[in-house]
C-alpha cells in the first residue's frame, strides 16, 4: 500500500455526542459544554491520537428532532457555541489536526467568511477546513429578516427540493466568492520593508468584483492569503444536488452509506457528479461518515440499547456502528479498499468513544498499517496540493 493509498481518519464533534441522550452519561460533562476548555479537552485528544481531523457542528437553530424546526424536548442538549469561533480557540493548544468548522452559507456574508476561515488558518499554521452548509429551514430565515423560506412539513414536497436547488446553488456562488477572496492578496503582496517605507505592493492586491443575484462582492479582502492559499472545503451529502455542490465547489465529501453495496453505489454517484460539472484538478476525496459506539467494559450494542430507552432512540442519515476497534477497523478496511479516502467518525458519547477511537482504534489501524502519516498543513495531510497558484497572480491570469 502506498502513502496515497492510506486512509485518513476525522472525527465529528457536536455536543455531548451524536446520541440524543449522550449528556446523561457518567463521563459526560453537560455543565462544561459551552466552555472552551470542554472543546479543548476533546480536540486535543484527537490531535494526540494523530487523527487527521476534527469537523465543529453548526447551524443557525437550535438543536431539534424534527427537520423542519424547533421542538420542544426539554431532555435533550440544545444549543451550541460557534464552531469557527471555537477552532479559533482551539487551534493555538493543538499541534497536527486539522480543523473544519461548519459555517453556513444561506444567511452569512462570504466577506465575512472568507477573513474568519482565513484567519483560522493563520491561527492554526496551515490547519483550517471550512464546511459549508445550507439553511433550508423557515425558523433559521427569520432569524435574519432578509428573505422567506416556507414552512414544510413533508420531505417529499417538491417545493422543498426547489429550495434546496436554490440555495446549494447560492452556496456555490459564496465558496467562489470566498475562494476569490482568498487569493485577492498574491502571496508576495506583503513587502515589509522598513527602509523604502513600503508594507504592500498595491499592484499585488486585486479587485474580485463578483456579483450574484443575493450578494456582490468586491473585495480585496482585509485579510492576507492564508497560509494554505486555498484553506479545505469540505461538504456533506447525501444527494445528487449537493453531490454536484461538492464536485463544483470542495475538495473533500462526506457521504453516508449504509452498507457495502450502498458504497459502491455512492461513489458512483460522486464520480458522475465530477463528469456533470467538468470537474477540473484533483478529484473529491470521499470520506465515509459513520456514528460510531466502541466497545469497552460495557458491549457497545447494550450501551446503544440503554441510550436509546433513555429518551429518544438514535436516528441517523450515517450508518450506525456497534461492537469493537477490530470490527470497525475491518469496515474501514473495506471502505479503502473500494476507494475511499477515509473515513470520518461520529462518536455516540464524545467522552466515552473518542477515547476509544483514540486508544484502541486508531492503534488498531496503525498495527494494519492502513493510516497515512504527517503531511504538514491540512491540504498535506489529506494528500492535496500544498502549492495552489493564485488565479490573480500574473502567470496564470494572462
Amino acid at each position: 500500500m502506498t502513502t496515497t493509498d492510506r486512509l485518513r481518519l476525522g472525527v465529528a464533534l457536536e455536543g455531548a455526542g451524536w446520541h440524543p441522550a449522550a449528556w446523561r452519561e457518567e463521563s459526560s460533562r453537560p455543565t462544561e459544554l459551552f466552555t472552551p476548555n470542554y472543546w479543548a479537552d476533546l480536540v486535543r485528544r484527537a490531535d494526540a491520537a494523530g487523527i487527521d481531523f476534527a469537523t465543529i457542528e453548526d447551524s443557525f437553530a437550535v438543536q431539534s428532532g424534527s427537520p423542519f424546526g424547533a421542538d420542544d424536548r426539554t431532555d435533550e442538549v440544545r444549543g451550541r457555541l460557534d464552531a469557527l469561533l471555537i477552532a479559533s480557540r482551539v487551534a493555538p493548544v493543538t499541534r497536527r489536526i486539522g480543523l473544519i468548522p461548519t459555517v453556513t452559507t444561506t444567511h452569512t456574508e462570504p466577506f465575512h467568511i472568507s477573513t474568519g476561515i482565513a484567519t483560522l488558518d493563520y491561527t492554526s499554521l496551515g490547519r483550517a477546513g471550512w464546511q459549508p452548509k445550507v439553511s433550508p429551514r423557515a425558523d433559521e430565515a427569520r432569524h435574519f429578516g432578509r428573505r422567506d423560506i416556507p414552512e414544510f412539513t413533508d420531505r417529499e414536497d417538491p417545493r422543498l427540493w426547489e429550495i434546496a436547488a436554490e440555495l446549494f446553488a447560492e452556496a456555490e456562488d459564496v465558496v467562489e466568492a470566498v475562494r476569490r477572496l482568498w487569493d485577492s492578496w498574491e502571496d508576495d503582496a506583503e513587502i515589509r520593508d522598513v527602509a523604502t517605507d513600503r508594507f504592500l505592493d498595491a499592484d499585488k492586491l486585486h479587485t474580485v468584483d463578483f456579483e450574484r443575484r443575493s450578494f456582490r462582492v468586491r473585495g480585496p479582502s482585509i485579510t492576507p492569503r492564508p497560509p494554505q492559499g486555498q484553506p479545505v472545503i469540505a461538504a456533506l451529502a447525501h444527494a445528487e444536488i449537493p453531490y454536484r455542490f461538492a464536485a463544483a465547489s470542495a475538495d473533500v465529501v462526506f457521504v453516508t452509506p449504509q452498507d457495502i453495496a450502498g458504497a459502491t453505489a455512492i461513489l458512483d454517484e460522486v464520480r458522475r457528479a465530477e463528469r456533470d460539472v467538468a470537474r477540473t484538478g484533483e478529484p473529491l476525496r470521499v470520506f465515509a461518515d459513520l456514528v460510531v459506539f466502541l466497545d469497552a467494559d460495557e458491549p457497545a450494542s447494550d450501551r446503544l440499547e440503554r441510550l436509546d430507552a433513555l429518551g429518544r432512540p438514535l436516528s441517523s442519515d450515517a450508518r450506525i456502528f456497534a461492537g469493537s476497534a477490530a470490527q470497525l477497523a475491518d469496515e474501514i478496511a473495506a471502505l479503502g479498499e473500494l476507494g475511499y479516502a477515509g473515513v470520518r467518525l461520529r462518536p455516540g458519547v464524545a467522552t466515552d468513544d473518542l477515547p476509544r477511537i483514540a486508544d484502541d482504534l486508531v492503534p488498531e489501524l496503525r498495527r494494519r498499517d492502513l493510516l497515512a502519516g504527517d503531511g504538514g498543513s491540512l491540504r498535506g495531510v489529506l494528500g492535496l496540493p500544498t502549492s495552489v497558484p493564485n488565479r490573480y497572480a500574473p502567470a496564470l491570469a494572462g
